[in-house]
């Protein structure tokens, strides 16, 4: 079954019938939001609600992650965990065409309201291993943002993130990029006293996930090897300030930032936390060492791949 809000394109083919996850009420606060104010009107209605929720889903600053990357016109996007079209629109702004899997309805009617007015976005409303495995298009891009560390709830294997970049690179075209933003379960913030994102709890991250399970986030190391042993792929690794969800900055290993330059550690906006040091200082002393990149609060990572 297809629908159409706006020009917005969403498939049901897959859809198993009922949301298998909610946020809960606020969703139908968001899609208030995305029903009745334009993008240009976004701002003003964050700064009148004062929800966390509303911030998350449609601070253009989410945008920033992506806006950047040199996408093309007579490019295809597959993004993956497309949820309230966070990103979207910045993708159906850069791209020929965008292609979303999400598998919750609410979520994607939310995105497509908010971008009804972009005639080249198709969301695949449903499970990922089943839109998978019956996609036919390759694409230049694949962005999996704050997606990929849930790859163990979507795969049942014995290797779930490997074995996630080989099933989703096998739809990238040659010389196509897979695009991961993620959290560094290594990241300064969770030393410094922030909770970890996904569960809530202390340490848990850096103590290497004694009580979680579904989700993992990964150090430099651990995800650059993931990579590596999915195929043949040539991996840049990037760095967002404060963290990807609302990055201010975008370092990488040719342009570092230089001491002094990471005072605005705002993070954790929808929880309390501890502040167990000065994070500046500690930065300053990072920088100076040498070990910004292993201790950066999330990591952007284009891996292209090799024939």
């Amino acid at each position: 079954m297809l629908e159409k809000i706006g020009n917005v394109e969403l498939d049901y083919t897959y859809y198993p019938g009922e949301d298998l996850y909610s946020d809960g009420p606020i969703e139908e606060v968001l899609l208030e939001i995305a029903k009745n104010y334009r993008e240009e009107e976004l701002n003003q209605v964050i700064a009148e609600r004062k929800d966390w929720s509303v911030l998350y889903h449609f601070s253009h600053v989410r945008q920033n992650i992506l806006e950047w990357l040199p996408i093309g016109k007579e490019e295809h996007v597959l993004e993956i965990g497309s949820g309230c079209g966070a990103i979207t629109g910045a993708l159906a702004r850069k791209a020929k065409d965008v292609t979303c899997i999400e598998l919750s309805k609410m979520r994607s009617t939310i995105n497509a309201y908010r971008n009804r007015d972009h005639d080249n976005i198709r969301i695949l409303v449903g499970n990922f291993q089943d839109i998978e495995k019956n996609l036919e298009q390759t694409f230049d891009y694949i962005t999996l943002i704050g997606v990929f560390e849930y790859s163990e709830g979507y795969i049942g294997t014995k290797e779930p993130y490997t074995e996630m970049i080989r099933r989703i690179s096998a739809h990238l075209k040659p010389g196509g990029k897979l695009v991961i933003a993620i959290e560094n379960r290594l990241g300064l913030k969770y030393w410094a006293g922030c909770t970890e994102d996904h569960v809530g709890t202390y340490f848990e991250g850096i103590e290497g996930y004694p009580n979680t399970t579904g989700v993992k986030t990964f150090s430099r190391k651990e995800l650059k090897d993931i990579i590596e042993s999915a195929g043949n792929f040539e991996t840049k690794f990037y760095y967002p300030y404060p963290d990807y969800k609302f990055p201010m900055a975008i370092y990488s290993d040719e342009y570092l930032p230089k001491k002094g330059e990471l005072r605005d550690n705002f993070c954790n906006f929808d929880r309390e936390r501890m502040q167990l040091f000065d994070e500046p200082r500690v930065y300053d002393t990072l920088v100076d060492s040498g070990l910004f990149p292993e201790f950066s609060n999330s990591f952007l990572v284009l891996a292209e791949r090799k024939e």
